[in-house]
C-alpha cells in the first residue's frame, strides 16, 4: 500500500512540475540557482509549486494564464516547496515579511519583493481571480512585451 502511495504521489509531483515548465518556468533546485535568477536584474516572477491539490490545482493554471498579457515579467522560474527544500527556503528568505506559502507568487523586481500573492489568496478562489492578481502585478511592475 505506502508503495503505491509513493508511486502515485511521485507521479502528482511529475506532473506537477512539467505542468508550470511547460508553461515557460525555469525549475531552480538549488540555493545557487536561486541566488543567480534573482540576481538579474528585470522582473522575475517565482512560484511556489506544491502538490496541494485545490490550490494547487488553481495556481498551476493561473500561473499559465497570467502570461497572456501585454506586461510579463522578465524571467518565470518556480520552486517545489516539499520537493526542492534548499531551493525553496532560499526563495522564500527573499520574501521578507511574509509566512512560508504554497502554493504562492512573488513578483521582484531587481531582487526586492514587490508583491506577494499568498497561498490564502489562491485556495477556494477561481483561478481567473488569481490571474487577474498576477496581471495587476505586471501592470505594476513589468514591461511591455
Amino acid at each position: 500500500m505506502s508503495m503505491d502511495f509513493n508511486f502515485f504521489m511521485n507521479d502528482v509531483v511529475r506532473q506537477a512540475r512539467q505542468e508550470i515548465v511547460a508553461a515557460g518556468y525555469t525549475e531552480l533546485t538549488t540555493s545557487e540557482d536561486v541566488e543567480q535568477a534573482i540576481a538579474k536584474k528585470g522582473t522575475t516572477l517565482v512560484m511556489v509549486n506544491s502538490v496541494c491539490g485545490c490550490a494547487g490545482g488553481i495556481a498551476r493554471p493561473a500561473a499559465t494564464h497570467a502570461l497572456h498579457y501585454d506586461k510579463r515579467p522578465d524571467q518565470l522560474v518556480t520552486v517545489f516547496a516539499g520537493q526542492d527544500k534548499e531551493a525553496t527556503e532560499k526563495a522564500r528568505s527573499y520574501f521578507t515579511g511574509f509566512p512560508p506559502s504554497s502554493p504562492s507568487f512573488a513578483l521582484l523586481k531587481d531582487g526586492k519583493l514587490c508583491r506577494m500573492i499568498e497561498r490564502h489568496e489562491i485556495e477556494g478562489h477561481d483561478p481567473m481571480q488569481v490571474v487577474n492578481k498576477l496581471q495587476e502585478a505586471f501592470e505594476d511592475y513589468c514591461e511591455e512585451v
